[in-house]
């Protein structure tokens, strides 16, 4: 499991089963993790340069560029694509 280090994922608190193996990015690190990269894309084509009203304004806007993007499956995996994490396997 790839985790950032938000402290959340790095408490002692966080129990885990044996089959499960955590790697932690490096601190201060947003670009090695995809989810990162996928709304750093939302904001600059659906989400910038907007005024919004209302905070439903905000949740409606998120959610259409949310929707907008799980419909293009090549889009989001380019976004998450780094050739260089891909040592030894063809791309």
């Amino acid at each position: 499991m790839l985790l950032d280090r938000a402290g959340w994922h790095t408490t002692s608190k966080l129990k885990l089963t044996r089959n499960v193996s955590v790697i932690f990015l490096p601190s201060r690190a947003p670009e090695l993790n995809p989810v990162e990269n996928i709304w750093q894309f939302l904001r600059a084509n659906w989400l910038s340069n907007t005024i919004f009203d209302n905070i439903d304004h905000i949740i409606d806007a998120a959610c259409c560029a949310w929707n907008d993007l799980a419909a293009r499956p090549d889009a989001i995996r380019s976004i998450g694509l780094r050739k260089w994490a891909h040592t030894g396997q063809g791309l």
